[in-house]
């Protein structure tokens, strides 16, 4: 029998646009042979609703959409979205597939829904996917868990309105400049600014606040960028390393996905006992966070040879030409193959949460 899998994209997302470009790629690598496809949207205001089994990827992003007018968006969400076509018994789907990223699908919210729904989903739970995406929470948890990372404070809107000034004297008294700053539950590079000056930081802080209530800001650090891919639930493994090297001050947004201007290696030039470093490092960090399915973890590599973790993506870009999935082709795992390993993944944790008992 196929599995019946249901491709959940969109969102009411700053990154509403980059999960769009993600579910029309994991559409086309999959093989309908093996899968009866249903698209689930969520609209950016935040409106449910599911086109008719595929019998075909969509051949782009407005078809997505269900621009045709096939099936209009309902403003409630609807237990039934997760059912497949037909009148037989047991039809809901086999397993839901979030390719959300941001607020409202990458941070915990529509995990917490497919967990009390009891269906199986790729990708990470609630507490990992709440506590990745909130930066702050993040980096608490890293340090707790002993990884080194630059230095860091974070801020609130109601912080920053109250007294701005004593905000931006604690910034230059902790970190100096330059600086980064960003919206704490974001990711893409959206709402990120660099800072070398107090004139800077003002408009770096009027930028990140329009995207979230809570902001980190992040010292500034001389040190190439290491990534590295992890896949698996109780015993992950790592990918090769890769190394962003961006032509523009810092990885942002049009860099990643408009302009192109960054160039990524991999296998990144590093030494077998750097690897092997990295590699640990990683797999503390998706422990300390329970994640499960995938991972991309983010490091500093400094001049001395330190490394320092700057971030852990539970939803990273997942385009072929997105770096998790480049990563895992040159570990060797096609990108077809990589939406199978991560489908069963999600399918194989789901079992082992049935064994749990609920009742006293």
């Amino acid at each position: 029998m196929k599995t019946r899998i249901g491709l959940l994209y969109g969102g009411k997302s700053a990154e509403h646009k980059v999960s769009m470009q993600t579910a029309l790629a994991v559409m086309k690598a999959l093989d309908f042979e093996n899968y009866e496809v249903y698209p689930i949207y969520i609209t950016e205001e935040g409106d449910w609703t599911k086109g008719p089994q595929l019998s075909a990827p969509a051949e782009n992003i407005k078809q997505l959409e269900f621009a045709d007018g096939s099936n209009l968006p309902s403003p409630s969400f609807s237990p039934a979205l997760f059912q497949a076509d037909g009148k037989e018994e047991s039809r809901t789907l086999d397993v839901i597939f979030p390719l959300l990223h941001g607020p409202n699908g990458e941070d915990g919210t529509v995990q917490g829904l497919l967990e009390l729904l009891n269906l199986p989903y790729v990708g990470n739970g609630v507490l990992a996917s709440s506590a990745g995406m909130d930066k702050i929470i993040m980096k608490n948890i890293f340090a707790q868990a002993g990884l080194p990372q630059v230095d860091y404070i974070a801020a609130l809107r109601s912080e920053w309105e109250k007294d701005c000034d004593k905000v931006y004297a604690l910034v230059e008294e902790r970190l100096g400049y330059p600086c980064f700053v960003k919206p704490a539950n974001l990711g893409s590079s959206v709402g990120i600014s660099k800072a070398s000056s107090k004139q800077e930081l003002e408009v770096a802080f009027k930028e990140a606040f329009l995207f979230d209530r809570k902001i980190i800001v992040e010292q500034g650090v001389v040190a190439r960028e290491i990534e590295i891919g992890v896949l698996g639930n109780d015993e992950p493994e790592c990918s090769v390393a890769g190394e962003i090297v961006p032509k523009k001050d810092f990885y942002d947004y049009k860099a990643k996905y408009e302009d192109g201007d960054t160039a990524m290696i991999i296998p990144a030039e590093l030494t077998e006992q750097q690897y092997a470093e990295v590699k640990e490092m990683a797999i503390t960090a998706f422990k300390a966070l329970d994640c499960s399915g995938l991972v991309r973890a983010d490091f500093f590599l400094t001049k001395d040879g330190q490394f320092l973790i700057n971030e852990v993506n539970t939803m990273p870009g997942f385009t072929p030409f997105s770096m998790f999935p480049l990563l895992w082709k040159h570990t060797g795992v096609t990108y077809p193959q990589l939406i199978e390993k991560l489908v069963n993944l999600g399918i194989e944790r789901h079992a082992e949460k049935q064994k749990i008992k609920y009742t006293f």
